[in-house]
């Protein structure tokens, strides 16, 4: 079998395998500015190879996030690592591919995170890993396409594969007790949000800054270096608003609309997207594919926006406390929370579940229940979403767990989890002995304590 593990690191090997789609530019290659480790070759999968650096920055991030160290981790993740590379090399072969628009989409959106990790400074990121952005880029889309044609191939070999409630029961049966996970103390938490609404003022404000930005275009300003200084796209930092070629359905509609509608070298009027307002000049039109660049400006709601949406959740708040209305069905009907209203308003975590240990909770949410007693509503809070909206909300505090052993009783979510875990391994590890024979593995001798070919 690929990987021989008790019970207990079975709730490992999720968190573990999730880093690799984190993305492993998280930190500079080892060894580039400190000379920490002397980066080589640890293992080659056909045409593929592991580099020790990336086994390093991977098991560095595992521990950051306050896993114990040991050497069953650092197999694991090597383990994947090499498992990816050969779902990479197998798919050559099997002839499974990934489209450059969800590759490039996807590198865009990494190199985004990285810049605005780094400050938003081009020149800091360059010096931290003693390579241009250019660089970084493209061995990050390469990195990212592995990755994806990974993500594929894992879904093709585990595809309609499901646990029964009497697996889930045998699975964690299985697990000595003294090995059982222990959860700190868990809440159930939920939210009803109002996004603040953007006035026509301010709307028609964010207009007029992209009309000055246009005539300034067209006297003969650099569209590269004006998007650079104001596009709210934090990509343009380094790429002057230049998205490069693009296919149909790579945008939101509205600005593949545009894209169609313009001549080449022409630069628009301000229009809207879900993201705010652009100016887009196209570049370059064949075929179906397109090359744009663009400025993006956001219109900010005013003070007053803010307090229209708190006077809503104020209002639905007495509503439902003077009613005794069901908060979880007013969360479905009226949150404007894409991400938490189909679960009638609650937090989850990576397995779905309501129940979400205290020290995983967002800490602006932490701060605000410490305060509450169980059952209670709060008042309404300002806060920004995930991408980045003014927003306020309401938060329902329903019910706090004691710290605990992980048992069926509470836990059913998590271990049902792991039990599937545990099942699509299985599936990889039978994978993984059959394909193996299809492609050339080679292994540092240093590693041999990992077993990965037995």
């Amino acid at each position: 079998m690929f990987m021989k593990m008790r019970l207990k690191v079975k709730f490992l090997r999720f968190l573990i395998s999730s880093l690799l789609w984190v993305g492993m530019f998280s930190s500079p290659v080892f060894g580039q500015d400190t000379g920490f480790v002397v980066d080589k070759i640890i293992a080659k999968v056909d045409n593929y190879i592991v580099l020790k650096s990336e086994l390093e920055v991977g098991y560095q991030a595992y521990l950051a996030d306050g896993n114990p160290g040991s050497d069953e981790a650092r197999c694991e993740l090597f383990n994947r690592l090499i498992l990816n590379k050969l779902m990479v090399a197998k798919a050559e072969i099997d002839s499974v591919i990934v489209t450059d628009i969800e590759v490039d989409g996807n590198t865009e959106q990494r190199m985004a995170m990285i810049l605005q990790s780094s400050g938003n400074s081009p020149e800091a990121l360059e010096r931290a890993y003693g390579k241009s952005m250019e660089q970084i880029k493209l061995e990050l889309r390469e990195q990212i396409r592995e990755q994806l044609i990974a993500r594929e191939m894992t879904s093709r070999i585990t595809k309609g594969i499901t646990v029964t409630p009497a697996e889930i029961k045998r699975f964690f049966n299985k697990i000595p007790e003294d090995s059982l996970p222990f959860y700190s103390s868990d809440v159930e938490v939920a939210q009803i949000v109002r996004v603040a609404k953007v006035s026509a003022a301010q709307e028609e404000e964010a207009k007029n800054k992209l009309l000055d930005l246009r005539a300034r275009i067209l006297k003969g300003e650099s569209f590269e270096e004006l998007a650079m200084k104001n596009s709210e796209d934090p990509s343009a930092q380094y790429n002057g608003g230049d998205l490069g070629y693009v296919g149909r359905g790579a945008m939101v509609p509205q600005f593949e609309a545009m894209a169609f509608k313009l001549k080449v070298g022409e630069v628009s009027m301000p229009f809207k997207s879900q993201f705010g307002f652009h100016i887009m000049q196209l570049l370059d039109r064949r075929g179906n594919e397109y090359h744009s660049r663009h400025i993006l400006i956001s219109a900010v709601p005013s003070a007053q926006d803010i307090a229209d949406a708190e006077k809503y959740l104020d209002s639905l708040r007495t509503q439902i406390v003077t009613e005794k209305l069901n908060f979880e069905q007013m969360a479905k009907e009226y949150s404007e929370d894409d991400n938490t209203k189909g679960m009638g308003g609650f937090f989850t975590d990576n397995d779905g579940s309501t129940k979400i240990s205290m020290r995983d909770i967002d800490p602006v949410v932490y701060l605000n229940i410490d305060t509450m007693k169980v059952g209670n509503i709060s008042k309404p809070l300002q806060y920004r979403t995930d991408d980045g909206k003014d927003a306020v909300r309401i938060l329902y505090f329903k019910r706090k767990l004691a710290p605990h052993a992980a048992n069926l009783k509470d836990d059913w979510s998590r271990i049902q989890s792991a039990a599937l875990a545990e099942k699509k391994d299985l599936a990889l590890d039978k994978w993984f002995t059959k394909a193996r024979q299809d492609v050339f593995i080679n292994i540092d001798p240093a590693y041999k304590y990992c077993k990965i070919l037995e």
